[in-house]
């Protein structure tokens, strides 16, 4: 019900003709990578394969090794106009770690895709819970999470991308 009310919203206030799709979290049809593996459990597919399940301990987080700027990227394997991007915090363990993490979209891999523009920072995020960034139609092909000059370990229970085809099909 509520996906039609929202359905509805986007028609009446115009964005009709601009082919977003509610449902559409173009991070699953994406290829993901990260700067370093934590354990088995830690894969970077695991942030975009649709369970948001925040306990980490279940396998259904990316999480990176304890190192210097760790990073985390989906390779939407297209450019896309990019309206929002949401991110998960993982329930279990250290969940302070993604604190001043910074979300970057772009066309670039240079830097590993660091050196993009920045759509947003989470300054704070609660365990388990997840916030939504406006990235306003920010054009790219990489998403890119960072967590910049320190080391940490960068734990992603789920990930979600929501944006158009710039290419208008």
């Amino acid at each position: 019900m509520f996906l039609q009310i929202f359905a509805v919203i986007l028609v009446v206030s115009g964005l009709g003709n601009a082919h977003i799709d509610p449902d559409m979290n173009l991070a699953l049809q994406g290829r993901a990578t990260q700067s370093s593996l934590d354990s088995f459990l830690g894969n970077a597919i695991n942030a975009v394969d649709g369970n948001s399940n925040a306990d980490c301990s279940l396998g259904s987080c990316a999480i990176t090794a304890v190192e210097q700027e760790p990073w985390w990227r989906v390779d939407l394997l297209g450019s896309f106009t990019v309206a929002t991007v949401s991110i998960t915090n993982r329930i279990d363990g250290n969940t302070g770690s993604l604190n001043g993490a910074e979300i970057r979209i772009g066309d670039s891999l240079d830097n590993n895709g660091k050196s993009n523009a920045r759509c947003g920072e989470v300054v704070s995020i609660g365990p388990g819970e997840t916030q939504n960034f406006a990235c306003n139609g920010m054009l790219g092909r990489y998403v890119t999470v960072v967590i910049p000059g320190r080391p940490e370990s960068l734990a992603i229970a789920e990930l979600t991308v929501y944006g158009t085809d710039h290419h208008h099909h």
